[in-house]
């Protein structure tokens, strides 16, 4: 009875470590709210930005950007764009998506959002330079630097990082 006992905790601990590994490693990751640390883990088609992934058609990021109210964040659209603007701060938009033939084909952040975000993006939005960057988040695929700042790119993750000193935005795309 007792090895009967041991043996069900056993298989009990196994398959909660394996389901919490799997919560870990796969779904979406909300830039707003979840903590992703490992720069491996990072897929632009698994991040969203209050709910709005990559390919969402474009009524549902009306519906969850602009008539949804969230809170301290201000929504206008131009254009393809649907900009987020810090209501305490509307200097420019902090993040947003574009809207491409009916489907969301773009999702940015930069550095006027860094206060909202979580996990590993809020440090590269914060970066003193490329070289933070990249300790940050690895070698890039390719990439462009100059004395006006820097374009590193992680296709394969799909997704940019524009360093142009103060300012720094994170572009997510569909990987190439």
């Amino acid at each position: 009875m007792m090895q009967r006992k041991w043996a069900f905790t056993a298989l009990m601990a196994t398959m909660g470590s394996l389901y919490l590994a799997a919560m870990v490693n796969a779904g979406p990751y909300e830039l707003s709210k979840d903590d992703l640390t490992d720069p491996k883990g990072i897929a632009s088609q698994d991040v969203s930005l209050f709910g709005i992934k990559l390919g969402d058609d474009e009524g549902k990021a009306l519906d969850g950007l602009v008539n949804e109210k969230i809170p301290g964040i201000k929504a206008e659209q131009e254009a393809t764009f649907i900009f987020l603007l810090d209501q305490r701060k509307p200097t420019g938009p902090m993040a947003g998506v574009r809207v491409q033939d009916g489907k969301v084909d773009l999702i940015f952040i930069n550095n006027r959002f860094a206060y909202k975000t979580r996990g590993i993006f809020r440090n590269v939005l914060n970066s003193e330079s490329p070289d933070d960057v990249r300790k940050l988040l690895g070698k890039e695929d390719y990439g462009d630097e100059n004395v006006m700042g820097a374009i590193l790119a992680y296709d394969k993750q799909g997704f940019q990082v524009n360093y142009l000193g103060k300012d720094v935005n994170v572009e997510f795309s569909l990987p190439h």
